[in-house]
């Protein structure tokens, strides 16, 4: 099923809807014909569109932000909602699922013209291309220009390419939590994390659909990455050293059946929880996605490149963050036309305080950054 929203449409709020936006040429040469995107909206358009604001999500996040006529809990219920940063009483918001992922825009599991998952055929797609997707949902919408885009991790690159692709089109633009270019330490944890779901004995070359799923690699590669989301303190203090009873990790005698420290059965926990609800395919072509980030591709250096964007700028970083540096976000921020500063939010957690601890940057974002 697929719908075309007219500005005048009244949605519900909060509820996924489906759009249909055409055939996609990509950066990397392929094609994806009649492409689906997935969205979310809340609050209402006004009459000259002026008040919608995009948020994009991470990497293994849904169209769901906040709160809506579900009354499901959002994952970034600090930022949007009623009264909130980003007030769904005053701003039309939406969120779009990326092209490639799982939460129900086209991806490797969608169906492919002869009627079969994609699966290993699904084409690599770049951010950039999800920003040419987004802009076309944004056209049925009746959004010429965004008040703002905004997001964190993933979704912060995602708002980078939108400024510099559209300039035009985003007035304002939040990146958190991610610097200008995904660098090769990054580039290598990604690399770690498809290379386990490949590997895994059913992924059959990404053609699973119908049997086994992969959920042995899908799960490790989700440890490996969420190794990066803490940081070392968080994990110290929360685990230390302690067994995870009743065994201790010197108990048994054999390698095979030894004990276990409470930091492993964590992180086995995390893999669990994302295989409940994620595509494994998904997972590799959205890390292949981000392995892509890149906003100088094809553009030059990087102050040239950010010299045509015309957004007012918010650059946010962790100062914990081990996976995106807050040196990237400094790096970006003095790249940008005019005197753009770095907000910091103080998390011992690490990455993942970009979504946990926004809230601290509440104050800056309607002073400086949406009023």
């Amino acid at each position: 099923m697929t719908v075309t929203v007219a500005r005048t449409t009244i949605p519900e709020h909060g509820v996924v809807r489906y759009a249909s936006i055409g055939g996609l040429e990509l950066e990397g040469g392929g094609y994806l014909p009649d492409v689906t995107l997935a969205y979310e909206t809340w609050g209402t358009l006004n009459a000259d569109g002026s008040n919608a604001i995009l948020i994009e999500h991470a990497l293994t996040g849904s169209t769901h932000v906040t709160r809506g006529d579900t009354d499901e809990e959002g994952w970034w219920e600090q930022l949007a909602g009623p009264g909130a940063p980003v007030d769904t009483d005053r701003f039309f918001v939406v969120s779009v699922n990326i092209v490639g992922g799982c939460y129900g825009s086209t991806g490797p599991s969608s169906a492919a013209p002869d009627g079969a998952p994609w699966g290993s055929r699904f084409p690599l797609v770049t951010l950039r291309d999800s920003t040419v997707a987004e802009a076309r949902l944004a056209d049925q919408l009746g959004i010429g220009s965004w008040y703002a885009v905004l997001g964190g991790s993933m979704g912060g690159a995602r708002a980078l390419e939108w400024a510099v692709t559209y300039p035009d089109r985003v007035q304002r633009c939040a990146v958190i939590s991610v610097g200008a270019a995904s660098t090769a330490e990054q580039i290598a944890f990604a690399q770690a994390q498809t290379l386990a779901i490949r590997q895994d004995p059913n992924f059959n070359g990404g053609d699973y659909y119908g049997g086994p799923c992969p959920e042995d690699g899908l799960a490790l590669a989700r440890r490996i990455a969420h190794i990066t989301y803490r940081s070392a303190a968080e994990l110290e203090g929360r685990f230390g050293r302690e067994p995870q009873a009743p065994e201790s990790p010197l108990h048994g005698g054999l390698l095979a059946n030894r004990g276990r420290y409470q930091v492993e059965s964590y992180l086995d926990h995390q893999g669990r929880k994302l295989v409940r609800r994620f595509d494994a395919n998904s997972y590799i072509a959205l890390t292949e996605a981000l392995m892509s980030h890149d906003v100088c591709r094809g553009r030059g250096p990087l102050a040239e490149t950010l010299a045509s964007a015309t957004a007012r700028f918010f650059v946010a970083a962790v100062d914990s963050d081990r996976l995106y540096f807050p040196s990237q976000s400094r790096e970006l921020a003095q790249a940008l036309p005019g005197e753009v500063d770095v907000h910091m939010i103080s998390a011992p957690i690490g990455h993942d305080g970009f979504l946990t601890e926004i809230g601290q940057l509440g104050n800056q974002l309607r002073t400086t950054f949406l009023a």
